[in-house]
């Protein structure tokens, strides 16, 4: 994936460097390769299980699959990354899912609508993506309005093996 840039964001794709960097929870050298201080408390676990489910094994050995589309979200004004986009590997059926997440302090400024609108039309734009998905629990305000923003339209609902009803959401080429 190319470093995209929006109105008030950069999207700094994930190499396997930096993903190396995040596993080793090595924040001076993820900043480095970055190009871009990260929050306190960033990288950590919860941000390495949510934003990159696969081990470091599976990543090393297809990193153009497992990383494919991964982009930290940085803000043009000031060098910080705020926030992560995340696609859950190239896709070998043409619908790929994509996750996304700010940090605390930045939300409510359109930035997590920002960042995955221009990921998801990147996306859509790539030879054999046929559809973008995205997942969300109905009580998810904040997610469902990034959703709807997006154009993205529920076309069902799947099981979390512990938090219940996912509403799947959908946005086609």
């Amino acid at each position: 994936m190319p470093a995209l840039v929006t109105p008030r964001l950069r999207l700094v794709p994930v190499t396997l460097e930096a993903i190396e960097a995040v596993l080793d929870h090595d924040k001076p050298r993820i900043e480095a390769i970055v190009g871009a201080t990260f929050p306190p408390g960033w990288p950590n676990e919860d941000l390495v299980a949510s934003g990159f489910p696969y081990s470091r094994e599976a990543i090393r050995s297809a990193p153009e699959v497992r990383l494919w589309g991964d982009s930290l979200v940085v803000l043009k004004d000031e060098p910080r990354v705020v926030g992560s986009v995340v696609f859950h590997g190239h896709p070998a059926d043409g619908v790929a899912e994509v996750g996304y997440s700010i940090e605390d302090s930045s939300r409510g400024q359109g930035l997590a609508t920002e960042a995955t609108r221009a990921c998801v039309e990147w996306a859509l734009e790539q030879d054999g993506i046929a559809a973008v998905q995205a997942t969300t629990f109905e009580w998810h305000r904040a997610s469902l309005g990034v959703i709807m923003k997006l154009g993205m339209k529920q076309i069902g609902t799947r099981d979390h093996d512990s938090l219940g009803e996912l509403l799947v959401f959908e946005r086609r080429r």
